[in-house]
């Protein structure tokens, strides 16, 4: 009798083969190596921590949440991201280390999935965190180098994508007066339901001005043109600091040389609550969904009571690895197929080669039950068989 879920895996969980691993690798080393040359030192963080905690000011969803009790009663999480344990760690085994902090991370994170949909439970990200610097030179420095990062993996046709939480949050309040209403406009350009949001405008009940000033602001995409039409439909004290903010973080831009690959769009909104200013996503033209995103959140370190001004990103390695076409025939190592007898030569060759760099299999020629399908497995064969060195097959 069969197990029931033998082969089954739990909702939103997969196995990473062997060629996806070793090309997740590749990509990896490229990405970890680019970030390193910034100043940014990698760190990691347990998988399990506090809900109360980091469960909490992780801004995930609380039915997103993997939970689970320990021995003392306490409530953990599976990590479901990295800022949060960053921002503790910031604020604890960090904390008599001086700001700003450029720390990085290559983590597994873990949210919980209601129905397969296509969408993992647990996935691979790699990020940086810059802590304690609120200009906008530390936005443009993460922006860049996430830019660098996509083109060292060898990203060429890329977007980032540039918003500010800000400016959305004054606009919606300064027309429909409350945050339950602005919450309501939030989520359909969240869920990039522009005919349900046009929809909903026209039935709120505004002045034909301010119906106007709302649908306007989804026709705030493009280039650096969209931050003059963005002023009139915010003219205010705060407006105009979102639009000086964002003018000179493009002119940073420009000086990074990565100006090309940014386009603002003033529709953006995150999921992540915790951001509170300029917001990016990264877009390739062969994939549907960001491969990446981040933003700045000035507020998040206060709730572990050393406040800071920080930014970071974060980039999906699954996505990355999508976007990049990864495919194709794995490398196959070499292989030798000894006799018992000549087991000792085999071993001796196999550590030359292996010292050498090269990718060897040592198989004894009686472990194979199909000699024909298993060296179609190799990029090349030795046989060692028989006592005298010239045996046949």
């Amino acid at each position: 009798m069969t197990r029931p879920f033998v082969f089954e895996k739990p909702l939103g969980m997969r196995d990473t083969l062997p060629l996806l691993y070793d090309l997740k690798a590749s990509i990896r080393e490229k990405i970890q190596h680019v970030t390193e040359t910034w100043g940014y030192r990698f760190m990691n963080t347990p998988t399990l921590e506090y809900y109360e905690t980091v469960g909490d000011a992780s801004a995930i969803l609380d039915q997103q949440l993997f939970k689970l009790l320990d021995q003392r009663g306490n409530t953990l999480v599976l990590r479901p991201d990295m800022t949060a344990p960053i921002a503790r760690v910031a604020a604890s085994s960090l904390k008599k280390e001086p700001f700003p902090l450029r720390l990085a991370y290559d983590s597994n994170v873990y949210r919980a999935q209601e129905d397969e949909g296509g969408k993992p439970a647990e996935f691979e990200q790699i990020g940086v965190e810059l802590i304690g610097d609120r200009t906008t030179s530390a936005d443009a420095e993460v922006i860049a180098l996430m830019a660098a990062v996509l083109k060292e993996a060898g990203l060429e046709n890329f977007q980032i994508a540039i918003g500010h939480v800000g400016f959305i949050q004054e606009l919606f309040l300064s027309i429909v007066g409350n945050e339950d209403r602005a919450a309501v406009l939030r989520r359909y350009l969240y869920e990039k339901n522009y005919v349900g949001y046009r929809q909903h405008v026209r039935e709120m009940p505004l002045s034909t001005i301010d119906q106007k000033r709302l649908m306007d602001l989804l026709t705030l995409r493009g280039d650096g043109s969209k931050l003059s039409d963005a002023i009139e439909l915010l003219p205010t004290e705060a407006g105009e600091r979102v639009l000086d903010e964002l003018r000179t973080l493009l002119q940073t831009l420009e000086a990074y040389g990565v100006a090309d690959q940014v386009k603002f769009d003033f529709t953006l909104v995150s999921h992540m609550s915790y951001y509170t200013g300029v917001v990016f996503e990264g877009y390739a033209n062969e994939l549907g969904v960001p491969l990446s995103n981040g933003g700045r959140y000035d507020e998040l370190l206060s709730r572990f009571d050393r406040p800071a001004q920080a930014t970071g990103f974060g980039i999906r390695l699954d996505h990355l690895a999508e976007a990049l076409g990864l495919t194709g025939d794995e490398k196959l190592p070499d292989a030798i197929i000894f006799s018992p007898e000549r087991r000792a030569e085999a071993i001796q060759q196999a550590s030359e080669r292996r010292a050498q760099g090269e990718k060897v299999v040592m198989q004894e020629l009686s472990g194979i039950t199909n000699l024909d399908e298993y060296s179609e497995r190799f990029d090349d064969v030795v046989y060692m068989i028989g006592k005298n060195g010239k045996g046949t097959l």
